[in-house]
């Protein structure tokens, strides 16, 4: 009884207030996971931990259990509007295995590219809890984030991301009080690409000016897009990687409208309050072909952990960020990022030296400076950023500004232009999805803590 009276309460208060709500269909319970934070001279300390998936991934339907959203278009009774949709919609509980490809064991998760259920799912979006109600906040200035990969069966096309947003804590419910599934129904995200594909963005759903993809069965763009801080620790396949700064001009999540949220799906890529390119350090673009991949110094056949170390001017926590420096441990050996042989382009970090170096030289538009730059990052950092784990293949660039020479009809022999050895022709979607069906990546021992800390130094 006490339930009900509950239940018909919260309903009540969300049909007052325009609630986006959480579904009571399916339990949502969150697959652990462990984690670890270590102190100078290596002692490491573990966290308990949970997964959620993105809301976007979710079940969204009516108190009836029908669909607010079909394929890619919304039902036009339950969502006329941005309010009326939160208010009669609801996201559902997940299935992480058998919907979603997304299983953990201990301080491992796996993320499987395609699973086929009722329904077939491409990839997925996960973020690190805390606990059952609010992301693990993570403050890395002075620090460093290290974790174990298995990207062996990521070919040309597929990225296994991970990386930080400035999300809120709680999803956004404090400051949006429509939004009442929160982050345990992983509400809140944002990224410096703006992104308008989000179904509900701060509280509301992103139905006005809804057009479904044309090459997409399941995705389309709103006229709202959510913008926060983005620090890209990795994003990879077998063959290329990258590891990628972008600052915003407020590095907290907002909400945009139409071409003021810049991106691919604006006539204006720059026009928002982010940097979409970042600052990247690719080793293949930066020169050196053979320092990742199969076979390669770093063999993406085998797992390595990965260490992203973050500077700052004075080393303490609340100085500068300076630098972001990338280490790899394989077969018990630390290798340090390939140096850049690019002409007027030094170095192996992250500066605000290399970035200015970088742009320049292969005359890339520099919107990282006109966002803060360095500095910028350094402050979504201090302030806390949520870890997200992800995989995913692209529907706009077929990832080949990651694996391939982009843009493609740019010389490829021209500095920046050549950034993995991915063929120009690889990396569309639905080639992807149907030959590599069967790939998956593996994230495992996360550690965070002090520089040096997280992995063993051989000399």
């Amino acid at each position: 009884m006490y339930k009900y009276l509950f239940l018909t309460i919260l309903l009540l208060t969300c049909n007052l207030v325009n609630c986006q709500k959480p579904g009571a269909l399916n339990p949502e319970v969150h697959p652990s996971i462990t984690w670890q934070e270590c102190q100078e001279g290596g002692k490491c300390t573990s966290k308990n931990g949970e997964i959620t998936i993105d809301a976007n991934w979710r079940w969204v339907h009516n108190d009836q259990g029908s669909n607010c959203y079909t394929g890619n278009t919304w039902s036009a009774k339950d969502c006329p509007d941005d309010k009326t949709c939160a208010e009669n919609c609801a996201l559902e509980g997940a299935q992480y295995s058998s919907v979603y490809g997304v299983t953990t064991n201990k301080d491992a998760v796996r993320l499987n590219f395609v699973t086929q259920s009722q329904g077939k799912n491409i990839g997925s979006r996960l973020f690190l809890m805390e606990n059952e109600t609010n992301y693990q906040m993570f403050y890395l200035l002075n620090q460093e984030f290290s974790f174990d990969v298995d990207v062996s069966s990521l070919d040309c096309g597929l990225n296994g991301a991970l990386y930080l947003v400035s999300m809120d804590s709680d999803g956004g419910m404090a400051r949006f009080p429509t939004n009442q599934a929160g982050a345990k129904f992983g509400t809140g995200y944002c990224d410096a690409q703006c992104p308008r594909d989000l179904k509900f963005i701060s509280g509301e759903g992103n139905v006005d000016g809804w057009v479904p993809s044309s090459n997409n069965p399941n995705t389309g763009v709103g006229n709202h897009g959510s913008c926060c801080a983005e620090m890209d620790l990795w994003e990879a396949n077998n063959m290329a990687t990258a590891v990628t700064p972008h600052p915003c001009d407020t590095h907290k999540q907002s909400m945009c409208d139409t071409d003021a949220c810049g991106g691919s799906a604006s006539s204006n890529r720059y026009a928002s309050i982010c940097d979409p390119d970042g600052c990247d350090y690719n080793p293949y673009r930066m020169g050196n072909t053979t320092f990742f991949g199969p076979g390669s110094t770093v063999d993406t056949k085998s797992v390595f952990t990965v260490v992203t170390q973050f500077i700052t001017d004075d080393g303490t926590t609340s100085g500068t960020l300076s630098a972001i420096r990338r280490l790899y441990v394989q077969n018990g050996q630390v290798i340090s990022q390939s140096e850049s042989t690019v002409p007027g382009v030094s170095g192996n970090e992250i500066s605000q030296h290399f970035c200015d170096s970088q742009k320049e030289a292969f005359n890339d538009p520099d919107s990282f400076n006109k966002h803060g730059g360095l500095a910028a990052m350094g402050d979504a950092l201090k302030d806390g950023m949520v870890l997200v784990l992800s995989l995913w293949d692209d529907y706009f660039a077929e990832m080949l500004w990651l694996d391939s020479s982009y843009p493609t009809n740019a010389d490829a022999s021209k500095p920046g232009v050549a950034r993995g050895g991915c063929s120009t022709t690889s990396g569309v979607p639905t080639d992807v999805e149907s030959k590599y069906a069967n790939a998956y990546v593996i994230y495992s021992n996360i550690k965070v803590g002090a520089l040096n800390s997280t992995f063993t130094q051989h000399k």
